[in-house]
């Protein structure tokens, strides 16, 4: 009777962890595609798919994107970039990714400036 109270219990506690932790996940999903949405209408679907390429693969950067990139806003561009990293297909890989992220905008900056 005790193994069994025993299950009944931890049973009870693994449902009362996933009951807490599901709603959170979702309302972080939910600000991530309200924020995609938001802010991918400020940039051409080239330029974010040039720019994805330059922070997570070997692309060269159109300087011509550098406009977009700017007008999109520094907010948009670091939580793009973050969203993305945070796949699990790329964890461990984040540090790398999020300084890519900022040379690109930094460079892009720099550009915007002179331009």
């Amino acid at each position: 009777m005790v193994r069994l109270s025993s299950h009944v219990i931890a049973l009870f506690i693994v449902v009362a962890l996933v009951c807490a932790f599901v709603p959170v996940f979702s309302v972080e999903e939910a600000e991530a595609k309200s924020l995609w949405n938001t802010c991918l209408v400020k940039i051409t679907p080239k330029c974010a798919l040039n720019i994805i390429y330059v922070v997570f693969g070997n692309g060269t950067l159109i300087e011509s994107c550098c406009h977009d990139l700017v007008q999109e806003g520094k907010v948009c561009h670091d939580n793009l970039i973050k969203y993305i990293a945070d796949r699990p297909s790329l964890i461990g890989r984040e540090a790398q990714y999020l300084k890519k992220r900022d040379d690109v905008w930094s460079h892009c900056v720099s550009i915007s400036k002179t331009a």
